[in-house]
């Protein structure tokens, strides 16, 4: 199995990954099972299995990482915090993973708390997980978050890309984007990333539209702004669900090809565990 970044140095076609999180009963873990079987004729370059806050989920990630990797055939990345989670913990997943000979983690700071109350945490903040993680697995292929539009607890864009830039210098090999519909953001970042001395693949990150409503709700909590055009079209067929689900799909195959024919390595997407407009986008994209 290899690395992520050595599969994007070596590939010879654009690189599709997906995105998952650990089902939460047996009816959720019967959909995944059938999501994976309809995606895996896609050939993923890999995916990414999330938990949930504070480590909540983290036994199922590993879990499903391995099953994913056994079953699809594909790398798997295992997402870890330090938001609420002690070193003790992240110490047991790295020995489960290199257990498991998983060697790919993505590395995030997490959400804080809801409620505000402060948590015990390894870290504070991901620049430090990663160095902590390239300390004690060298081998890892540690891939972490970037946020086009800019992170929104940053004061601005240039101190989001400085903080960016002290967390890739830490160890990052590889940066996958948060959500955004507007192609324009991301170029606009990836131009300025590479200013700064960024030089790791840098993989965008789509997610296909499938609800008005829930899509808005995600673009405010991420801080992506969805183009007026688009606003206007969701808006209108809002209450018919069959028209947004192909709205979405033809947006986000409309935003890959735009990425794909400007030298991106590989599209990342977030499914939602859901398979059919993820599988309807990668088709059109290799048809």
């Amino acid at each position: 199995m290899m690395k992520v970044n050595e599969l994007l140095a070596a590939a010879s076609r654009p690189v599709f990954s997906f995105e998952f999180f650990p089902p939460r009963d047996e009816n959720g873990e019967a959909t995944l099972s059938r999501v994976l079987g309809n995606l895996k004729p896609l050939s993923p370059g890999f995916v990414s299995v999330t938990y949930g806050a504070g480590g909540s989920t983290r036994s199922k990630t590993l879990e499903w990482a391995a099953r994913i990797r056994a079953e699809v055939g594909c790398e798997a990345v295992v997402h870890q915090t330090c938001l609420g989670v002690t070193r003790a913990e992240i110490d047991e997943m790295l020995n489960a993973m290199q257990a498991e000979g998983l060697k790919n983690i993505l590395a995030l700071r997490g959400d804080p708390p809801r409620d505000g109350q402060p948590v015990k945490s390894a870290f504070e903040h991901a620049s430090e997980l990663v160095a902590y993680i390239r300390s004690v697995f060298p081998d890892a292929c540690i891939l972490a978050a970037c946020h086009p539009e800019g992170h929104m607890e940053s004061p601005s864009r240039t101190a989001d890309l400085d903080h960016l830039k002290r967390k890739v210098d830490a160890g990052v090999d590889v940066l996958v984007s948060q959500i955004f519909f507007d192609n324009r953001a991301f170029f606009d970042f990836f131009g300025r990333a590479r200013s700064k001395g960024i030089s790791v693949p840098i993989v965008p990150g789509i997610m296909p539209i499938q609800s008005t409503d829930q899509i808005k709700r995600f673009a405010e909590l991420c801080g992506a702004s969805l183009p007026s055009q688009l606003l206007h079209l969701l808006e209108l067929y809002k209450e018919t669900p069959k028209a947004v689900f192909y709205i979405g799909v033809a947006h986000a195959v409309a935003q890959a090809s735009e990425l794909l024919a400007n030298g991106v390595p590989a599209v990342h997407f977030y499914t939602l565990n859901k398979s059919p407009a993820t599988r309807l986008v990668v088709q059109a994209l290799t048809s």
